[in-house]
């Protein structure tokens, strides 16, 4: 069983076969989506498909390559969004420095730090996206000891692992654990404790190893898995439970 902890089943890649491929999910043993919003429109579609598929959840917020979006108007109908019980985060949200038409760096620094805000406003967990950005991530998220979440697609050092455990944060990781040239990535699974450890797609994104470049999908977790208790030598079956368990714990979800 599997809960695919990161995934956006909004993206356009899925419009021609999204409800045949939904329904799949639930045939193939995965027990929980959290789909996550990367746009306002994102952040809609994620609330739909969480309302209208009982093992989808929803993740709404503004992607820092759309931090431009976040209007007041913008803010409040996300706002208005998470109030909705199937909303169990704040996200996609963040710092991406790697693109360089991405919204100006302060653009993003301030979408970030108003929707860390809204988080603990709420109560809410957060996804956060961290693309070269790894120190200005690190000392917003400081500015908010009361929020916790999951720095999702991990791509920091284990000394950046560290400290984002010692926040209370879980650690997030893609199907990029299954590539040959993942050497940081195994790195950082080696040192990251079983309770704070997440498995996700980021589909149709990173699929994992036989599949990479494919359209990703939930179901490839299975591959993710299967690499991470190797290095961490137990069982598939006690790994699938860990990261259900920790999902849930993250979520506030009961099932």
């Amino acid at each position: 069983m599997i809960f695919d902890s990161h995934a956006h089943y909004d993206d356009d890649s899925f419009n021609e076969d999204r409800e045949e491929v939904l329904k799949e999910l639930m045939e193939n043993g995965i027990v929980g989506v959290l789909n996550c919003g990367a746009s306002l429109d994102g952040a809609r579609t994620s609330l739909k498909l969480a309302m209208e598929n009982p093992i989808f959840y929803a993740a709404v917020g503004i992607h820092p390559e759309n931090a431009d979006e976040l209007t007041e108007e913008a803010y409040e109908e996300i706002k208005n969004m998470a109030s909705n019980p199937k909303v169990k985060a704040i996200g996609e949200i963040g710092l991406d420095y790697y693109w360089e038409e991405n919204p100006p760096k302060d653009v993003q620094k301030s979408a970030f730090r108003k929707q860390m805000e809204l988080a603990r406003e709420l109560n809410l967990p957060v996804v956060i996206h961290d693309r070269e950005a790894h120190k200005d991530t690190l000392d917003i998220i400081k500015e908010f000891p009361e929020v916790t979440g999951v720095l999702h697609c991990f791509s920091g050092s284990v000394e950046f692992a560290r400290e984002c455990l010692k926040l209370g944060y879980y650690i997030g990781f893609t199907g990029v654990v299954t590539f040959k040239n993942a050497k940081k990535a195994l790195e950082v699974v080696k040192e990251i404790p079983l309770d704070r450890l997440l498995v996700e797609t980021d589909c149709p994104y990173m699929a994992p190893t036989p599949y990479r470049g494919k359209r990703n999908r939930s179901e490839y977790i299975k591959y993710i898995i299967d690499k991470i208790s190797e290095i961490k030598g137990i069982p598939v079956h006690e790994l699938e439970y860990i990261t259900i368990n920790n999902a849930k714990n993250l979520l506030k979800i009961k099932f």
